[in-house]
């Protein structure tokens, strides 16, 4: 049996952008997703603490060491520019292997650097 784990958090960063006219996604800096070991196309849940929303998309890659953080399209209507989020992304593990299962999570510093 497989269950679905907490894979990668990127806890509490600023959006910097986001773009209504967009086609879609979630811009990450580069360094970002290294760090938190998402890559371009995974599926993310981003959680907006600043008014509550959750929603789903796929990652691109933004500049690397910019910093940037940016809600495309849709999601531009619930996440906007100077929201704080946190971004998260979950993996199929067999049970058994899901007991020592360590996540990634990074917890950026000022200006979404690590």
């Amino acid at each position: 049996m497989k269950i679905e784990v907490l894979k990668s958090k990127i806890h509490r960063v600023k959006v910097t952008g986001a773009d209504i006219n967009y086609i879609g996604s979630i811009s990450i800096d580069e360094l970002l997703m290294e760090a938190s070991n998402i890559v371009v196309g995974e599926k993310v849940q981003v959680l907006n603490l600043t008014n509550g929303e959750r929603l789903e998309t796929y990652v691109i890659k933004g500049d690397k060491g910019s910093g940037d953080i940016f809600i495309n399209g849709p999601a531009a209507k619930k996440i906007s520019k100077g929201d704080e989020v946190i971004i998260v992304s979950y993996a199929l593990v067999d049970f058994e292997d899901a007991k020592s299962f360590n996540p990634t999570i990074i917890f950026p510093k000022k200006g979404n650097s690590i």
